[in-house]
């Protein structure tokens, strides 16, 4: 009797419909190309014809710096959030695998014994005795016949839950290389303006001692002291405001790669032929970013789950059909368990209709439904995030190559300036005042080239991490 169960089982599982609505990938809110109304940007926008697109070049690849590449590295293998992350991917696939095993039957295999005083057992003298009872056999519990799909369903989502996580895994890896790059090159630069701050506070300390021995012997003024005691202090004020500054960076970096730096950092910040070839790297098309940013791909998937459960949710209006099967022998006596004539089967179908269920089956799909929904808006808004991410960093390395050049003719200017005046203070035409408000300016114009440098390495990582590089 158990072959007819099989046979029933089989097509059952063979037959089995799915109520969910066809998927269907919505349309991506967004125009077709990236905006071209910063220089480059139209050129940015066409297939990557001068090299490998972001999402093909890897981090090793895209970063030169060697301390930079063990640093995020180590980040990979020690940093908390991805550890995190790596966790939630054991609970997606347990959790699928969980799911998955409800399409498929049960086989239990048991043995049983049963001593105990009745009636039913007699003795000698008719009285009520012990007896004993032995059960052996295999077993399929109640296991539903899918034929509405809700199992199915239950597990496609399951199944696409466990895809999304693996995709954010993937996207807190991509921010993980950028965000060690960006602090690492932040780093640097706060110990670049501190170097400059400490020169510059050191240069001040020895122009306000020659000023003090001038003003000794009566060749300076008291007021020129000051502004040179003033403009010293500032200096020294600046400079360990940017030691603390780096100390916090280190420490940043320290919290991303998850394990103290196993050297000192030393040496400059990127210089401007590394920063152009991070900046160069090709952006592709729009509808490229479907298939390069994992964050997206993740929403997809979300959306996907919200779908499937709708599916489940609509078989849940229709009859629920279990299965009940066993096999095996029962025998009073534990030596005759398998003898001949002890065989027993049992075959139990059983169909429940939801007759009345106050409203929930249908509060039930409406959630489903509404979840859906929700779904969508949110993968529409990871579309858009995502190419206003790639357009901001297009507009950036667009405009901020000629801001560092700019900010460097400034430097230059100032320090050609600022060498005349001491030329026409030498020779007593210019004053005091004028020398020391061209060093400030200088100091300016120094630390502001710093930061102009640090802003375009920084937005060529954003660049980079936009387009769905840095796995690899």
């Amino acid at each position: 009797m158990i072959k007819p169960a099989l046979t029933i089982l089989a097509a059952a599982l063979l037959s089995a419909c799915s109520l969910a609505p066809t998927y269907q990938r919505p349309a991506a809110p967004v125009a077709a190309d990236f905006p071209v109304n910063a220089p480059g940007a139209g050129a940015a926008a066409a297939p990557a014809a001068e090299g490998k697109a972001a999402v093909d070049t890897g981090w090793r690849d895209f970063f030169a710096d060697d301390r930079l590449r063990g640093l995020i590295a180590t980040a990979l293998e020690n940093n908390r959030d991805l550890r995190t992350a790596a966790l939630r991917i054991e609970e997606a696939r347990a959790a699928y695998n969980i799911t998955r095993a409800d399409r498929l039957p049960n086989l239990n295999a048991g043995l049983t014994g049963t001593r105990a005083r009745s009636a039913d057992f007699r003795n000698v003298g008719g009285q009520g005795g012990v007896g004993e009872y032995y059960d052996a056999g295999i077993s399929i519990p109640a296991f539903e016949l899918d034929f509405f799909g809700r199992v199915r369903n239950l597990s496609a989502a399951a199944l696409s839950t466990y895809l999304a996580t693996d995709e954010a895994r993937r996207a807190a890896q991509i921010s993980t290389v950028a965000e060690v790059a960006k602090a690492y090159f932040t780093e640097r630069a706060y110990a670049e303006q501190q170097k400059i701050a400490q020169s510059t506070y050191e240069a001040r300390r020895r122009t306000y001692d020659l000023t003090r021995q001038r003003m000794d012997v009566g060749a300076s003024s008291l007021l020129d002291l000051r502004l040179n005691e003033t403009l010293m202090e500032t200096a020294r004020a600046q400079a360990l405001a940017l030691a603390r500054q780096r100390a916090q960076a280190e420490n940043a970096l320290t919290l991303l790669v998850g394990a103290p730096p196993a050297q000192a950092a030393t040496g400059p910040m990127a210089d401007d032929r590394q920063i152009d070839a991070m900046s160069a790297v090709p952006a592709g098309l729009p509808s490229d970013l479907l298939a390069r940013r994992p964050d997206i791909r993740a929403a997809e998937q979300r959306l996907r789950a919200a779908n499937a459960n709708i599916g489940a949710a609509r078989a849940a209006f229709f009859p629920r059909i279990s299965l009940t099967a066993a096999l095996g022998s029962s025998s009073p006596e534990f030596s005759g368990l398998f003898d001949s004539g002890t065989k027993t089967w049992s075959f139990v179908p059983q169909l429940a209709v939801p007759i009345f269920d106050a409203g929930r089956n249908r509060a039930n799909l409406n959630v489903a439904e509404v979840r859906k929904d929700l779904a969508v808006a949110d993968y529409e808004r990871t579309i858009q995030v995502a190419f206003r991410e790639v357009a901001d960093a297009l507009a950036a390395r667009s405009y901020l190559a000629d801001q560092v050049a700019a900010q460097r003719a400034i430097q230059g200017a100032q320090a050609e300036r600022l060498r005349l005046l001491q030329l026409r203070f030498e020779n007593g035409v210019a004053s005091t005042l004028d020398v020391l408000d061209a060093q400030r300016e200088l100091f300016d114009a120094e630390q502001q080239l710093v930061q102009a440098r640090l802003l375009r390495t920084t937005s060529a990582i954003d660049l980079y991490r936009a387009l769905g590089g840095g796995l690899q």
